[in-house]
């Protein structure tokens, strides 16, 4: 089993001199907007070495997709390439070929993966190295701070949450997107010399493994639920009504691509559903809704309340929602004391293990997985335990370096409390 690191670990970042980075070395490249740029682009990286590192930049918080709209790469022997995919979306296959064959160095990698793959680009194989630093246990896992730690070198924080759909993009951001994949291929270096050095290589291959073959999340049910301060709602009627609003709102920022936030902001959305008004007038007089850009979209608005209100009883949603599983896990010791005290006993047991091998938690097995075994749990009587929970975490999709790591601990904690 890995050693737990000491105070003199090399994790330690207290005292850790930093050089800025600044600029590219080779300097910012020319932004490939072209289908013959795409040509070039690929002709290059496929004359470099190594693993590519990629990073792409989204618009969150101003767009409704997830698409990429600035892809960077990087190689050993060919330097950076920046793509614009929006021009190029269908002149992609020529760099898809080269790209394709190739192990991928991202940092998030399941942040940026599915807009890759809306583009046709997929890894042959994945280093994570965000993942690898908690694998690591390294106390911070940004990029910034792993680069700073491991390879001395000051990444200053830019325009990460900018809107990347702006065209142009100024040369600063241009800079700042071309930084973030300089020194990953270093960092993947030094992040592999560390696990190697803990013995925790295989984990390291089985997480990237599962993360470059796992796909978009499934989406969530009832999102509309999420709408900030939806917990002021009690009444049936205008918990529709903010489902309708939100519905609505999602459509119409789905077709336009712009966030929902921007269409109109969730405080609106509660405030019209405890109003409940009946005509524009009312509606207008809201907050928010009599502004100009609402006043558009007034008739939108209002015909999605009128449809929360002629909703027949049997169709109003509850105020609380159906589970899907076992209740939180907060509400188990009054009700549930025997799947509290297995589910406190296996917390502790995993916390303990966490801190021998440095590994967060939560990186350890999915804690609903931990939460499903202890609620569901199911043991007769001089049955093998540890059989029983490696069953629950390979039918939840624990890879094996998990099990065999938690498996044995979970059964003697758990086969203490029955």
């Amino acid at each position: 089993m890995p050693a737990r690191h000491d105070d003199e670990d090399a994790h330690k970042d207290e005292h850790v001199t930093t050089v800025p980075l600044l600029e590219p070395r080779d300097g910012v490249p020319e932004v490939v907007t072209t289908a013959r740029g795409v040509a070039e682009a690929a002709a290059l990286l496929e004359q470099g070495h190594g693993p590519l590192a990629v990073d792409a930049e989204r618009a969150s918080g101003y767009r409704y997709s997830a698409r990429a709209y600035l892809v960077q790469l990087r190689r050993d022997g060919a330097g950076t390439v920046l793509l614009d995919p929006i021009p190029t979306r269908d002149d992609l296959a020529p760099l898809a070929a080269v790209l394709n064959e190739l192990e991928w160095v991202l940092h998030s990698a399941d942040q940026d993966l599915p807009g890759l793959a809306e583009l046709g680009l997929h890894p042959a194989r994945l280093y994570d190295t965000e993942l690898a630093g908690r694998l690591a246990g390294f106390p911070r896992v940004g990029l910034a701070a792993l680069v700073a730690e491991t390879l001395g070198l000051e990444l200053r924080k830019g325009h990460g949450a900018a809107d990347w759909s702006t065209r142009p993009l100024p040369e600063s951001w241009l800079n700042y997107a071309a930084l973030d994949v300089e020194p990953l291929v270093d960092l993947r270096e030094a992040m592999a010399r560390e696990l190697e050095r803990q013995n925790k290589t295989e984990w390291a291959a089985q997480e990237f493994e599962h993360i470059r073959l796992a796909g978009p999340p499934a989406p969530k049910p009832e999102r509309w639920r999420r709408t900030s301060k939806i917990h002021m709602i009690k009444d049936r009627r205008r918990l529709a009504i903010v489902r309708e609003l939100w519905t609505t709102r999602d459509e119409i920022a789905a077709r336009r691509d712009i966030a929902p936030g921007r269409i109109l902001p969730d405080s609106a959305i509660v405030a019209a559903a405890e109003a409940n008004p009946t005509t524009l007038e009312q509606l207008q007089a809201l907050p928010v809704f009599g502004g100009p850009r609402q006043r558009r979209s007034a008739r939108a608005w209002l015909n999605a309340i009128e449809r929360a209100r002629a909703l027949p009883e049997d169709r109003l949603p509850p105020i609380t929602p159906p589970l899907t599983g076992p209740p939180p896990a907060g509400r188990w010791a009054r009700h549930h004391p025997e799947e509290a005290a297995r589910l406190a006993a296996a917390r502790g047991e995993l916390t303990a293990l966490g801190e021998e091998v440095s590994v967060p938690v939560e990186n350890l097995v999915s804690p609903e997985l931990v939460r499903r075994l202890c609620w569901d749990w199911d043991v007769s009587a001089g049955a093998d335990v540890e059989e029983y929970i490696d069953g629950r975490f390979r039918e939840g999709g624990a890879r094996p370096w998990q099990r065999a790591l938690t498996v044995p601990r979970l059964a003697k904690a758990l086969t203490a409390t029955s």
